[in-house]
Formats: C-alpha cells, structure tokens, sequence
C-alpha cells in the first residue's frame, strides 16, 4: 500500500455507507492513521479523534460551522463536543459499520485543511 498524504485523502469524496461492509482492517487503520498526523485513535479502534484548542469560544464555534460545511458536503457527519467554552473535541466513526471506514479519514484530512486555513487568517 503506497504511503497516503493528507492530500490524497482530501481530494477523495466520501462513499455512501449502508452498512454492507466491514470496518476497516487494523493495518490500514493505522496506514491511514499516519495520513491525519494530531488524530488518534479511540478506544477499541472503533473511532478516531482530535481536540482542537481555540483562542475563545467564537473561534469554537467557528470552527464547529466550518466543520458542519465539510460534514455536509460528504455526507458524514462527526460527534462534536464542546467544552470549556473553546475546547473542542471531534470524533469521526462509521456508525453503520460499527467502527471505522475511508470515510471517516476523509473528513478528517478535510477537517485539517480547515485548520491549516484558520491558522493562516
């Protein structure tokens, strides 16, 4: 398997899953892993995650918009929690598989662009 950039995984589009497949196997879990440097994996292996600390809470929130854009535009959608006024954690899991699909680090490599472009304002 060729080593995956975060650019590689950006430009894919998310595919539609109805829960027809299995999670992703554990070598390419981490093979993909690689691909989303900041991201780590949750417990079991069934998800994925990130905490972004923001400069205040409309900075989170922000942020929370700009992800919901990407969310919708691919159709899959993270757990988003929001604590302590500007911490904010992101969680990315294939619900209908019970774990974790391309998709899920399709979204996040987005989700990095997102932060690449807010740190560069």
């Amino acid at each position: 398997m060729k080593n995956l950039t975060p650019e590689d995984l950006a430009q894919k589009k998310c595919a539609p899953c109805e829960g027809k497949t299995a999670p992703m196997p554990k070598h390419e879990v981490e093979a993909h892993l690689k691909a989303v440097p900041g991201w780590t994996l949750g417990a079991e292996a069934k998800s994925i995650g990130r905490t972004y600390t923001m400069k205040n809470f409309v900075a989170a929130v922000q942020l929370i918009e700009r992800i919901a854009a990407v969310a919708e535009a691919e159709n899959h959608h993270p757990d988003l929690h929001l604590t302590g006024y500007r911490n904010l954690n992101v969680e990315l899991s294939t619900h209908a598989i019970g774990g974790l699909s391309e998709n899920d680090f399709i979204v996040a490599a987005k989700i990095e662009q997102l932060d690449k472009k807010l740190k560069e304002k």
